[in-house]
Parts: C-alpha cells; sequence; structure tokens
C-alpha cells in the first residue's frame, strides 16, 4: 500500500463520519433515529437496501463462487430468479400491513396480532440470529481486508467495525440511508474499474472465455436438488430463493425497517420496485468480475500461488494488492471498506431498534429515549467488534456460509408473520411450536440428517413445518378476535392487488426477463 492508497482510504472514512455527524442534527427521538422522521426519499431506500444486501459478501464473494469454488460458476445467477417475485409479495401482502400500523420494530406486529411473549421470543431469536452472524461477518471481511492493507488482523476488525459504530450511533437511520448511497456507488466503481483492469490483463474477451473451464460458464444446473448431489441446482435457487427473499425484504427487521422510513406505502412499493429492477445488472457485474479476474487467475502463477489453497474469497483481495496500480488500490480496499460496512450499519441500526422497541422502552420515560437508542447502538456495535475479534473463520467460502446461516432461520420466521396476516384462527404459543419445530428441522438437516438435500431448500423446509405445526396447533385451542388491522382478508387483498397492478404485472415481466436472459448465457 502505498502514500497515496493510505491518503484515499483516509479521506474515504473521514468523509464517512463527517456526513454522519451532519445528520445527527435534528433528532428528537427514537422515531427520527430509527426510521428518520418516516420522511425519506425512496430512490435513497432503495440504493441503501441494494447497498446492504450486495455487501462485501457479494463484492468478494460472489466473484470467488464463479472463478474457483468447485461446482461454482454462472450458476450463481439462478439466485436472482425470484427476487422481483418476491418483491411482488412483500408490497401487496407484508409491507403495507407494518406501515399501516405505524411500527419501528417489526417484531411489535406480533404483539398486536398475538401476544407480548410471542413478540419477545422472536424478536430475541433476530436479536441473536442476527448478532451472530454479523460478528462471524465482520471478522471475514476483516481477514480480507487484512491481505488488501498489511495491517493486523485486529487493527482490521477494530477499523471496519469501529468506524461503523461511531457513525452509526451517531447518525442512526439517516447516517446509514445516506453513507449507504455513497457506499454504493463507490462500489459500483470499484468493481468497474476492477473487471476493466483484469479484462485488459486477461487479453480481452475472447483470451477470458477461453481461459475459463466451459462448466463455469454454465448459468443454469437443470436439476432440484433433493438427493441428486447437485451443487447448484436450479430448482433449489426457486423454491428456496423465493422463500428467502420474501423473508429477509419482508420480515427481517435490518430490511423492513428500510420500508418503514417511506414517506407513505406508495415510496415503500416504488423502493422495492427499483430494488426489485437493480439486483441482478448488479450481481450480473459481480458475476463478470469473477469471469474476469479468474482468466488472470488461470493465466498468472504469481495470483495462483498467492491465493491460498481452499480460500477462494481470498482471489479479489489478493488480485487488488498485486495487480492494481497505486491509488485504483486504495480506491478499491475503500470499496471492501463500502461494502463492508454497509452490511454491518444496516445490521446494528436493526439491532439496535429491536432491541430498544421491544425490550427496553416500555421501561423508561419518552425524554430518555432517543439518549438511550444511541447508548444501545454502540453496546451492540460494541458486543459484535469484539466478537469478530475471537470468533474465528466458520466458512470456506463467505457468501454461501452467510446464505446458509439465513436458509436456517428465514423460513420458520416467515412462517409466524404469513401465519398472522392470513390464518385468523393463528394463535400465540402455535406459531412459537412452529418457529421452534421449523427451526428444528433444519438444524437437524444442518447437521447432516438431509446430507443430500440442497441447502437452499432448508428455507422451505423451515416455512412447510412451521406453518403445518401453527395452523394445526391453533385449531386445538379456543379461537379469538384478532386486533384491527393485523389480518388481511379476501377483499383487503383484491384492493392492494387492484392498487398495485401495474407495479406487479412490471416486476413479474421483469422476473421472466431475467430467468430469459439466464437460461441464454447456458452454454448447454
Amino acid at each position: 500500500m502505498s502514500t497515496l492508497d493510505w491518503i484515499v482510504i483516509a479521506a474515504y472514512l473521514a468523509l464517512t463520519l463527517g456526513m454522519s455527524a451532519y445528520l445527527a442534527r435534528g433528532q428528537f427521538s427514537p422515531d427520527d433515529y430509527y426510521v428518520g422522521g418516516r420522511t425519506m426519499p425512496w430512490w435513497a431506500l432503495a440504493l441503501s437496501t441494494l447497498a446492504t444486501q450486495s455487501s462485501a459478501n457479494s463484492f468478494i464473494g460472489i466473484p470467488a463462487f464463479v472463478a474457483l469454488v468447485p461446482g461454482g460458476g454462472l450458476s450463481w445467477l439462478q439466485y436472482e430468479l425470484m427476487l422481483p417475485l418476491a418483491m411482488v409479495v412483500i408490497a401487496v401482502l407484508l409491507m403495507p400491513v407494518f406501515r399501516t400500523l405505524r411500527l419501528i420494530s417489526v417484531y411489535e406486529y406480533l404483539e398486536l396480532r398475538f401476544d407480548r411473549p410471542t413478540r419477545l421470543v422472536l424478536s430475541g431469536v433476530f436479536l441473536l440470529s442476527r448478532g451472530l452472524a454479523t460478528g462471524v461477518a465482520l471478522y471475514a471481511v476483516a481477514v480480507l481486508v487484512e491481505v488488501c492493507t498489511g495491517l493486523p488482523l485486529a487493527w482490521c476488525v477494530v477499523i471496519v467495525g469501529g468506524v461503523t459504530v461511531v457513525y452509526d450511533t451517531m447518525g442512526g437511520m439517516q447516517a446509514v440511508v445516506w453513507t449507504d448511497v455513497m457506499q454504493m456507488m463507490l462500489m459500483v466503481l470499484g468493481i468497474v474499474a476492477c473487471g476493466a483492469i483484469a479484462l485488459q490483463l486477461a487479453g480481452g474477451v475472447a483470451p477470458v472465455l477461453a481461459a475459463l473451464d466451459p462448466s463455469r460458464l454454465d448459468a443454469v444446473q437443470w436439476a432440484h436438488g433433493i438427493g441428486d448431489g447437485a451443487r447448484a441446482p436450479l430448482w433449489g435457487f426457486v423454491a428456496g430463493g423465493l422463500v428467502l427473499y420474501i423473508s429477509y425484504y419482508g420480515v427481517d427487521q435490518s430490511q423492513v425497517q428500510r420500508q418503514l422510513a417511506a414517506v407513505s406505502v406508495h415510496e415503500a412499493q416504488r423502493m422495492l420496485w427499483l430494488n426489485g429492477l437493480a439486483r441482478f445488472p448488479l450481481t450480473l457485474l459481480y458475476a463478470g468480475l469473477g469471469v474476469a479476474v479468474g482468466a488472470v487467475y488461470l493465466q498468472h502463477e504469481a495470483l495462483r500461488a498467492a491465493v491460498p489453497a481452499g480460500k477462494p474469497d481470498y482471489l479479489i483481495p489478493y488480485f487488488i494488492t498485486m495487480y492494481l496500480p497505486s491509488g485504483i488500490r486504495g480506491l478499491l480496499v475503500a470499496a471492501i471498506l463500502a461494502a463492508a460496512m454497509s452490511s454491518r450499519d444496516s445490521a446494528l441500526n436493526s439491532l439496535s431498534a429491536a432491541t430498544m422497541r421491544d425490550f427496553v422502552e416500555p421501561h423508561i420515560t419518552p425524554s430518555r429515549r432517543l439518549v438511550a437508542s444511541r447508548w444501545i447502538t454502540a453496546f451492540w456495535g460494541t458486543l459484535i467488534v469484539v466478537f469478530g475479534l475471537f470468533v474465528g473463520d466458520l466458512a470456506d467460502n463467505l457468501v454461501e456460509g452467510i446464505n446458509q446461516v439465513g436458509a436456517l432461520f428465514y423460513g420458520p420466521l416467515l412462517a409466524a408473520f404469513l401465519c398472522g396476516i392470513l390464518d385468523r384462527r393463528a394463535r400465540g404459543p402455535a406459531v412459537l411450536a412452529g418457529v421452534a419445530l421449523g427451526l428444528l428441522v433444519n438444524l437437524a438437516l444442518y447437521w447432516g440428517l438431509g446430507a443430500t438435500l440442497f441447502w437452499m431448500w432448508w428455507n422451505v423446509t423451515g416455512l412447510v413445518v412451521a406453518v403445518l405445526t401453527t395452523v394445526i396447533a391453533s385449531r386445538l385451542m379456543p379461537a379469538v378476535t384478532p386486533a384491527p388491522g393485523t389480518v388481511l382478508d379476501g377483499a383487503a387483498l383484491r384492493t392492494r392487488l387492484a392498487d398495485a397492478h401495474r407495479f406487479c404485472i412490471g416486476l413479474v415481466a421483469y422476473g421472466v426477463v431475467i430467468a430469459m436472459v439466464v437460461v441464454a448465457l447456458d452454454r448447454r
């Protein structure tokens, strides 16, 4: 790393902190702190959501999957097939309910619909799973920042985690969103710069395509992943991806919080619409970067020697340090830092919001809630940094490891909300039983009982088990009348579909286009 590289990195970090300090002005309540006073523009919220999902996990993990992971390649594009349809389901079924109830924590819905124990248990599950996942992801990214900068690993954990904690604690949701917008632009610039240099080093498009194993350019694996040993089966991505995306964008606090920060239901729908449109082209950029850098890897012995065996995620960091010129190298390291912080800040803000709203707020006076919110954010940030210092490396491939953890939880979590919104007979104790059994089944599959089942199917197994358990157990209990606005009947659903029909038709048509592009990329 040259002096110019360090100047670029320092300037980026200073700009992030300065922006956060500026945005911290004018905050007077938890509503301002956690949902930006519900006045934030839809396009900024969409870019923030896109930046969070397209984080360092994607910047580093997707190119590594395409270039080096056994059984990988362009088949990762199958992961994107169901995103547009998921956006439609969220925009029509879930988000309007949460917006109408003016929630800050999405788990407030569970108390309004069922009871307080259901809310607290599932909020606690979210806090545990998201806190652990954020600490693991922080460590994984810090290892790669260590490769790029040469700094000690502990320093990298503290820099990535510490800067995120400071600007998130000061600025709340406003800081998260506007720094994510800046980070999104930096990430795209970094991907394009890195890909252009890799393409030049490899000799152009034709030599790149010629260098790679043809199987890595196959975008579709025509398999189901149920006992067939497929590494990236199409139907596993279709079924599991639909459940995962509805759950992640629809009932995960780290994502729903942005929808709650929009001005109106219509603005939140526009946010989902833009995210549904933009994510696939961005994933194509990541995949293209993997193809180009993968060709350089095969052509250059030095890069092959530098990347440790069994550590494909080191590909992009070593490529940056070895082949990019001074200044551009600093820009790309700043892009990795941006990608890392864009996901950490959202997780941290959502952890703080759920803790404050679900557990702390009933016990303190309104005048103390804003200060308490900042202290809770700082607490979670410190805890995650400490955990990141000691967690160790838990996954061979970052992007797959993070998504496997999500696949354990997302199905059962989604079941709780779907049963609440769609089934008037659903009861809180039955929901808890369903979530517990769905999670136990998924853990059994994770520990080897379903060794022949592709991991994306865990999203489906968790959902199905939890829904069936909830429906059956609820009918063994006395019926109760749900609170107004917490259950969606047929008439309300038809009204929402009529109001959002253009949104729905457009995204479904776009989903068909994505499917056609992915199939067209298949070389077999």
